[in-house]
């Protein structure tokens, strides 16, 4: 069940367009950034927090830095759309720390999953552990990326 949007104000807004620029800024830094006194900003920060307008604060890290080479972005249709059988193919997924996102989509395929792996053969034995050997997956059909020219993960609000 989707959740309920957040109003935010002027200053909720400011707040979250600077931490998702870079959200190392201490408080004080932060509020001087958006114009409001460190309480003020703090409680902000914290209700925006408990609100999971923010769900959490992370580092980004860059693939190839870390050995983690091939980016491939996984169409899955399954056997059975039943309710039960699409949720069991999501907590099998969620548990493979290679798949960064999954998306159940529509229309087309079931599932779109995007798979950051070291190289080819990493993805052989990623698609074996969650695609051959599930009985539900029917069709997988796989891209793979040759050059990544954008990555944001900065939603404008």
């Amino acid at each position: 069940m989707p959740k309920e949007t957040q109003t935010l104000d002027e200053i909720d807004r400011r707040i979250l367009n600077v931490l998702q620029v870079d959200a190392s800024h201490t408080n004080a830094e932060l509020a001087a950034l958006v114009h409001v006194s460190p309480p003020t900003c703090l409680r902000r920060v914290k209700q925006l927090m408990d609100n999971g307008v923010i769900e959490r604060q992370v580092a980004l890290v860059t693939p190839e830095q870390v050995g983690a080479r091939l980016t491939a972005i996984v169409e899955i249709t399954l056997d059975v759309q039943a309710a039960d059988r699409m949720e069991e193919f999501e907590r099998v997924v969620a548990l493979e720390a290679a798949v960064l996102q999954c998306y159940r989509v529509a229309p087309g395929p079931d599932f779109v999953l995007v798979v950051q792996v070291a190289d080819m053969p990493a993805y052989h034995a990623l698609a074996h552990r969650l695609f051959t050997t599930h009985s539900n997956v029917r069709n997988v059909k796989a891209y793979f990326s040759t050059f990544r020219s954008k990555f944001e993960t900065r939603i404008i609000v």
